[in-house]
């Protein structure tokens, strides 16, 4: 397949959808991303995308995103200024010059403020991101199993309040950065993980756009192709479904700049008398059934409307919908002793054991 090197209106559309796969439920609602790329490519121009093995050794490279409750991004949304001006206070407490920007998770929101963050700047941007998919908490990035920090970090509001931290741990600026954006009304725009070029290539997961372009591309064809978007969907995760039925039940509350809870999933067809449960902060984590445990993190979980294929993220779970429930594997290096320290099931509180999925 041929790589993708820009990123113009109809690529952004395929990457946001797969975007919304890979998210896992998290990320932040992709419509509203979407808007915010696609505004700022009509007005600035597309994206140049480069791949990591291209990056200068020398270069300066910021990692942007928002953080806070997905289900307030929704209510509150930003501007497309923010992410560049937290480039800017980062820039300028490091006094140095950023030269490109990375993603920090592939997920929803997240995939598309880079993009827009690029248009407005100028800016190339790197395909990769720091997760392969969505995490909840910014210590989840694979730059923290290369021992970079995430700090300095800058965080900007919609009102324009900007704040710098620099903490003396990637664990320690979550709970500053978690505190602050709760502080900002529950969502902020922030820069971090400031790294060389030459860090790049061990420091990201490479080629996450581009899997998220495809992965879009795909289930758009299988639409119009007719074809079956659940079944497309599973193939492009090297995945499979591991459940379908209807919500019956969805326990949600939004805590210390979290969406939390819980969806309860009764089986239709082959799972018809099954039960499954969805735990989530922000990403879904756990998938159980009465049989106990049958994928969690740090693999991907997702819920796509049964017949529309359509992704389903955390805040738009409702009552009544249909829906497949769909695993896949997630980026080697979080199957790590060291990975799973940072994103297994303990480091979510749970007691089970992590299980690697098997495609």
């Amino acid at each position: 397949m041929e790589r993708l090197r820009k990123l113009g209106i109809e690529a952004i559309r395929r990457v946001a959808l797969g975007s919304t796969v890979l998210g896992t439920g998290g990320g932040g609602d992709p419509y509203v991303g979407r808007l915010l790329a696609e505004k700022a490519v009509r007005e600035h121009g597309e994206v140049a995308l480069l791949d990591p093995s291209e990056v200068p050794a020398d270069a300066c490279v910021f990692l942007c995103g928002m953080m806070g409750a997905p289900a307030v991004i929704v209510e509150k949304l930003p501007s497309g200024n923010e992410a560049v001006a937290a480039m800017e206070a980062l820039a300028r407490v490091l006094g140095r010059r950023v030269t490109h920007i990375s993603s920090l998770e592939a997920g929803g929101i997240n995939s598309m403020i880079p993009i827009a963050a690029a248009a407005r700047t100028g800016l190339p941007l790197i395909d990769a991101d720091g997760m392969g998919r969505a995490f909840p908490e910014l210590q989840m990035l694979l730059p923290t199993l290369e021992g970079i920090r995430a700090t300095p970090m800058s965080l900007v509001d919609e009102k324009g309040n900007t704040l710098v931290i620099d903490a003396v741990s990637n664990q320690a600026a979550e709970g500053f950065a978690r505190v602050a954006t709760v502080q900002m009304g529950a969502s902020a725009t922030m820069a971090f993980y400031p790294m060389k070029g030459s860090q790049v290539a061990t420091a990201l997961v490479p080629h996450s756009i581009s899997t998220a372009h495809r992965i879009g591309e795909a289930l758009l064809l299988a639409r119009q192709k007719r074809l079956d978007p659940i079944a497309e969907m599973a193939r492009q995760l090297d995945g499979r479904e591991i459940f379908r039925g209807k919500i019956v039940d969805v326990l949600r509350r939004t805590t210390a700049g979290f969406v939390r809870g819980e969806a309860v999933v009764t089986g239709l067809e082959q799972w018809s008398g099954q039960e499954l449960s969805l735990d989530f902060q922000n990403e879904f984590l756990v998938a159980r059934s009465a049989a106990g445990v049958l994928v969690s993190t740090p693999d991907l979980i997702c819920v796509a409307d049964s017949e529309a294929g359509e992704p389903i993220t955390t805040e738009a779970l409702r009552y009544g919908q249909r829906v497949s429930v769909l695993a896949g594997p997630c980026y080697w290096r979080w199957r790590t002793p060291e990975g799973l320290a940072v994103v297994g099931p303990q480091a979510f509180g749970y007691q089970h054991s992590y299980v690697p999925l098997q495609s």
